[in-house]
């Protein structure tokens, strides 16, 4: 949960978006409050115009919900799921009136800060990280046919890199079937930096390369355009999208 040491005001951040290398349209979508209350990145997908419009809906819809109830007595865990639940259905809705997007979806990382609490919830394969002591830690858990493969021991980590099923999600924003949405507790401390990320930028460097970059000195704006830079550099193969937040 948010610790008493923590607040707002004392929060900076950084955050950009890049089509990459290969792709001439960028499909992601992100969003900083410039309060410091809430963080969202958003993968879109299915056909050019499909994937940008989802993740487009999805970050302004959630940002137009938490703004409106930020004040509503529903605690900060309640308020994100409920965001979430209209950004869902915001999605289907536009399918419905375009038919040539119905196949769009998207991911979604984010993390809310309230006095009430910090709280994170993700779909699909955009992660969040903590950055805490000089270690980084993967806090979300990738809603894909990889992770749980290597989760159940039936493929390494080594093969799963190249393995031609690694994009196969089993969750997104955009479908009827959504399952109910996990909402978790963030523990935040004095000194700790959160990144939020696309796919973008784990494919194409490792959790101790992501770690390098934040063991500098560096403010978070800075951070966030060099590992860009450095997932570009290394292939680039996909929209790349960065958010660090720090304590």
């Amino acid at each position: 949960m948010l610790k008493a040491e923590i607040s707002m005001n004392n929060l900076s951040f950084g955050g950009m978006t890049d089509p990459g290398v290969v792709r001439s349209v960028n499909q992601d979508s992100y969003y900083i409050d410039p309060d410091r209350r809430f963080f969202i990145v958003a993968d879109g997908m299915g056909g050019h115009a499909g994937g940008q419009e989802a993740s487009q809906i999805a970050t302004e819809t959630i940002q137009a919900h938490l703004e409106e109830h930020w004040n509503s007595p529903l605690t900060a865990g309640e308020l994100l799921q409920e965001a979430i639940t209209v950004a869902n259905e915001k999605i289907i809705e536009d399918q419905l009136k375009h038919p040539e997007r119905q196949d769009m979806g998207t991911t979604l990382v984010m993390a809310i800060v309230r006095d009430d609490g910090s709280w994170y919830t993700h779909i699909g394969d955009s992660r969040l990280y903590r950055f805490r002591e000089q270690k980084l830690e993967q806090v979300t858990e990738d809603h894909t046919w990889i992770a749980r493969a290597i989760k159940m021991g039936d493929l390494s980590k080594e093969d799963a890199k190249n393995h031609p099923w690694r994009h196969i999600l089993f969750q997104c924003l955009g479908r009827r079937d959504l399952p109910p949405v996990t909402v978790s507790p963030l523990d935040l401390q004095s000194g700790d930096s959160l990144i939020l990320c696309s796919d973008g930028l784990t494919e194409e460097l490792s959790d101790e390369e992501i770690s390098d970059y934040l063991q500098t000195s560096a403010d978070c704006q800075e951070i966030v355009e060099n590992l860009v830079a450095a997932a570009k550099e290394a292939g680039g193969s996909d929209n790349i999208t960065v958010v660090m937040v720090s304590c």
